[in-house]
């Protein structure tokens, strides 16, 4: 079994910073591409920035410049700074992982965490 757990929400005024944390734990092979994605209110769930294993980030047009997604993978772990947070970013922060175990290294399972509120608000 594996999992991942989000850390770091909480309530910030807006042009203020948060870090997200996302720890994966379990009987991990490998873990390839990370990502953050978010939900808000009546809306559908979005992917804000993904990072692979090798460091290359992408991100959603309305967080670029604003938001910097890393990892650390002696620590099997991805972070996601916030700065520069406006009322739009307020959601529910979830992680994935594609996460290879043991059990079976060649093939990736997609794991979800249980997320994180962001409220930006003054």
């Amino acid at each position: 079994q594996v999992q991942v757990v989000e850390s770091g929400g909480g309530l910030v005024q807006p042009g203020g910073s948060l870090r997200l944390s996302c720890a994966a734990s379990g009987m991990i092979f490998s873990i390839n591409t990370m990502g953050w994605y978010r939900q808000a209110p009546g809306k559908e769930r979005e992917l804000v920035a993904y990072i692979t294993s090798t460091g290359s980030a992408n991100y959603v047009d309305s967080v670029k410049g604003r938001f910097t997604i890393s990892r650390d993978n002696a620590k099997n772990t991805v972070y996601l700074q916030m700065n520069s947070l406006k009322p739009e970013d307020t959601a529910v922060y979830y992680c994935n992982a594609a996460i290879s175990t043991l059990e079976a290294p060649n093939r990736d399972l997609k794991v979800w965490g249980q997320g994180t509120l962001v409220t930006v608000s003054s």
